[in-house]
């Protein structure tokens, strides 16, 4: 039998909120240590040299330093010199 709906809430009332993924520092750019470089789902960049991958996928810096995009892996070039340095960054 067909009838009308009443007067109630509709089924469509409900939305998630924005995840605010994506590249958040840039290559060359400084970061801080702790600070967020990548907010993403799953890793499609992995964490290199002085970064760490949050359990959430995101990727930040251990060190302060600059930030180095290298093909999938991203990396933070320490800014204090008493810091261990990557071999290919020595010279």
């Amino acid at each position: 039998m067909a009838h009308k709906k009443g007067q109630g809430s509709t089924q469509n009332g409900r939305d998630s909120n924005p995840q605010y993924r994506g590249i958040k520092l840039y290559g060359g750019e400084a970061a801080q240590a702790g600070s967020i470089i990548v907010r993403q789902c799953g890793t499609r960049f992995k964490p290199g040299f002085q970064t760490i991958l949050g359990k959430d996928y995101s990727i930040m810096a251990r060190v302060p330093g600059t930030v180095r995009f290298r093909g999938r892996l991203v990396d933070i070039i320490p800014a204090d010199p008493a810091l261990p340095r990557m071999a290919r960054d020595a010279g």
